[in-house]
């Protein structure tokens, strides 16, 4: 059984995941981290790293990008493999996670679920052949009110996806409101709505003349992201040193 130090435990998904986590025999969690200490659950939970006694296989990490360095430092001095699922994170940080990997075996994914995973490489399958011929990209992504970082790093992943196919051919544009000039053909619009309840939508958009193709994800529940991100901590759990995404984890 795969021993889970809960990083942000007392959050919306480390909720989700604390619950899940019961009904799966592979895994138990040991131990949690989170600011808010009153919350209570059936594991023992601390305010900081620092003050964990039990012994983990894995970090699941759920908390917030402010909290990313210190967890990365944690992990890579006591030789923890880490699943850092906390979208946001600068340049810099993101720097630190591929340092960090040295040490110890980190997966990082920009979204946990199975099906998002696979949306990556259908839109990077259809970029090679709408954009050759003519095709305009834009990706429109919806989240919750409560959403702190925009647009999603699930839309940014699927940009990603969708330039690398291309040959890293186009640039990013999330604002048009200031521009007066026609679509530059070699761009991909990221467009970030936040509203509601809205767990996650994401639509990849090929426009071409007189046609339109449209891919589209939509969580209806964040059990999804805490399903994967259970898997993945299974994965992990015991591997060398290294970067690891989901796409190894489907691939298991």
């Amino acid at each position: 059984m795969v021993k889970i130090l809960l990083h942000g435990c007392n959050g919306a998904m480390g909720q989700v995941i604390a619950g899940l986590a019961q009904k799966d025999p592979q895994v138990v969690i040991a131990a949690g981290v989170d600011l808010n200490t009153e919350q209570k659950q059936d594991f023992p939970v601390y305010a900081s790293l620092e003050e964990v006694k039990e012994d983990v296989d894995v970090v699941v990490d759920f908390a917030s990008a402010k909290a990313v360095d210190g967890l990365l430092d944690y992990c890579g001095k006591h030789r923890i493999p880490v699943v850092l699922c906390t979208t946001g994170l600068s340049e810099e940080q993101i720097g630190k996670v591929k340092e960090t990997s040295v040490m110890t075996a980190v997966l990082r994914s920009a979204n946990m679920s199975l099906g998002v995973n696979l949306l990556f490489k259908l839109v990077a399958e259809a970029a090679k052949t709408l954009s050759a011929a003519g095709f305009d990209m834009e990706i429109v992504e919806r989240h919750h009110n409560q959403k702190m970082d925009a647009p999603s790093g699930t839309a940014l992943a699927l940009a990603d996806a969708a330039n690398e196919a291309v040959g890293n051919t186009c640039h990013y544009v999330y604002d048009r409101s200031q521009r007066r000039e026609k679509r530059d053909p070699m761009e991909i619009g990221i467009s970030a709505v936040r509203g509601g309840s809205i767990v996650g939508e994401h639509d990849v958009i090929f426009a071409g003349t007189d046609e339109v193709i449209t891919i589209r994800h939509t969580a209806y529940s964040k059990a999804i992201f805490g399903k994967g991100a259970l898997s993945a901590a299974v994965y992990l759990a015991g591997r060398e040193p290294g970067m690891y995404t989901m796409a190894d984890v489907i691939g298991s």
